[in-house]
């Protein structure tokens, strides 16, 4: 398999959680139209592949991650035919529009599990009987049928059938991934993507990827899965682009994904730059110190390293996303880490080989928005609330941030409440801002084919600052701390600054204030 559509190449993309990005109608809730309406400021940004969370037929139990019908657009959206609207628009100005695909389970609202509930015959889903009972993931049937489901996240979200790597004839429920139940599945994947690659999206994410095939040891049968998914679009949607929610991108890409995210619950590649800890948090990441700290306490090489294993695991069989924030995760201003502090990780965002992937409103600085109460399935544990990272666009300074006209009570998450919050009215007419920052260097990436996803970079110097060559042709330096730093850098004389914020470059090396980044131009001839 190769590498994918070429388009995929030059991508950079940008995350909507379609309930709090723009809302037309004035019901407090994002939609598709308003969306359409702000196709505009994401053109002039640059960004030229939109993803979607979840926007199908949902009793909302998780946000969406929890589908009834993966055919039909959730009302609260507007109509299948907004969507293919909205797509067409999109495509107008260049700009692809790429689906959430919540692959390894439904809600247990969906027809297929209200009929499976009273049929004991069905084995779409995972059932087992009385011998299960209080063992963690299976939850006792709601229906006529007797025993138990296995859920695959909450327990409104039954465990669609793909079935078990390793067949046990002593527990009759672990099917094997050939019987009729998981089969079905399959070909169900492939007519859910052929019905909206009919209607013109460019691909999908999918949620969950490596969780389909269970007790799978080393995702041997999850990963041939999705190769035979893979093969499929090659031959029927070449251009479509297939991107994981694995979390390691040697794994995800080996079976059949064209891209997967460095994520914050798999190694430490994310959390290593972004996770100070102050927003969403489990232990189980990990405690230290980040890179983006303003303190300077921690180090890039983890975030190297591990991008080298991916990258020379993948051998250019596709790409390592890598994203500014998610819908599940702190964004990047959050605690004591302040929107003055991102113009450099936003430098490493769109310069380094991974793909881009920018959160909305991260690009303005929106925060981290602590201590709201549980939306749609938003917490997940004591330091673990999603909904701060999923508050209303901030557009401009009127009535809740410009995002909706209803009232504030009725809106689906309030606005973030502080006085000096960022919008896009007043980003857009300083020159100074962070958003023109973000606009600058996703242009800057997309004139210089040097600074795009993969290609070759050479690290100078993986410290505080952060030093490294793109191409042979352009240097760029990237400063988290607040304190200054300096260090020599070999061969710089005739160094042409291309977008600088308080780096020099001369002969003797490279000199980094307080949250600082440089690109320069090297001249081939000194």
């Amino acid at each position: 398999m190769g590498s994918g559509p070429a388009w995929l190449n030059d991508s950079v993309l940008y995350q909507i959680y379609p309930q709090t990005f723009a809302d037309a109608n004035g019901d407090g809730i994002g939609d598709f139209a308003g969306v359409e309406q702000r196709l505009e400021y994401l053109q002039w940004l640059g960004v030229n592949t939109v993803w979607f969370s979840p926007c199908f037929a949902s009793p909302f139990g998780d946000a969406g991650y929890d589908v009834a019908d993966y055919l039909t657009v959730a009302p609260r959206y507007g109509t299948n035919d907004d969507l293919v609207r909205l797509v067409d628009a999109a495509r107008a100005r260049g700009i692809r529009i790429m689906l959430d695909l919540v692959a390894g389970h439904t809600s247990d609202q969906h027809p297929w599990f209200l009929h499976s509930r009273d049929d004991a015959s069905d084995d779409r889903y995972v059932w087992a009987g009385e011998e299960v009972a209080g063992q963690p993931g299976w939850v006792a049937s709601p229906g006529t049928r007797p025993g138990h489901y296995l859920q695959n996240f909450f327990d409104i979200q039954p465990a669609l059938n793909f079935g078990y790597a390793r067949p046990d004839a002593a527990e009759p429920w672990r099917r094997p991934v050939d019987a009729a139940g998981p089969q079905a599945n399959r070909a169900a994947l492939r007519e859910i993507m052929a019905y909206w690659l009919d209607r013109g999206v460019a691909g999908f994410r999918v949620d969950m990827a490596s969780s389909l095939v269970k007790d799978d040891p080393g995702f041997v049968e999850t990963s041939r899965l999705w190769r035979e998914m893979r093969a499929w679009l090659d031959s029927s949607y070449p251009e479509a682009a297939l991107l994981s929610e694995w979390g390691d991108p040697a794994a995800a890409v080996a079976a059949g994904f064209h891209a997967d995210f460095f994520l914050h619950f798999r190694g430490r590649a994310f959390g290593s730059l972004w996770n100070n800890r102050a927003g969403t948090h489990d232990p189980s990441w990990g405690d230290g110190p980040c890179y983006f700290d303003a303190e300077g306490g921690g180090s890039v090489a983890e975030f190297v390293a591990e991008w080298r294993g991916a990258v020379d695991a993948i051998g250019g069989a596709g790409h390592v996303a890598l994203p500014s924030s998610n819908h599940d995760f702190s964004r990047l201003v959050c605690g004591p880490r302040t929107r003055d502090q991102l113009a450099p990780a936003f430098a490493l965002l769109l310069t380094w080989p991974t793909m881009p992937t920018v959160y909305y409103g991260d690009e303005i600085g929106m925060r981290y928005v602590p201590g709201l109460p549980d939306k749609e399935g938003s917490v997940l544990g004591a330091t673990y609330n999603r909904a701060g990272s999923r508050t209303p666009m901030q557009w401009d300074d009127g009535r809740n941030a410009g995002f909706s006209t209803a009232p504030a009570e009725q809106l689906y998450l309030p606005v973030d409440p502080v006085p000096d919050r960022p919008d896009v009215a007043a980003s857009r007419a300083d020159g100074g801002s962070l958003l023109h920052t973000v606009r600058r260097l996703i242009a800057l990436r997309r004139e210089a084919p040097a600074l795009r996803t993969g290609g070759e970079v050479e690290v100078l110097h993986a410290g505080y600052p952060f030093v490294y060559l793109r191409g042979g042709t352009h240097l760029v330096v990237v400063h988290p701390r607040r304190e200054p730093a300096a260090v020599p850098v070999p061969n710089l004389a005739g160094a042409r600054p291309v977008d600088v914020q308080g780096v020099e470059a001369d002969g003797a090396g490279v000199t980094a204030g307080p949250f600082s980044y440089g690109i320069f131009l090297l001249d081939p001839a000194a």
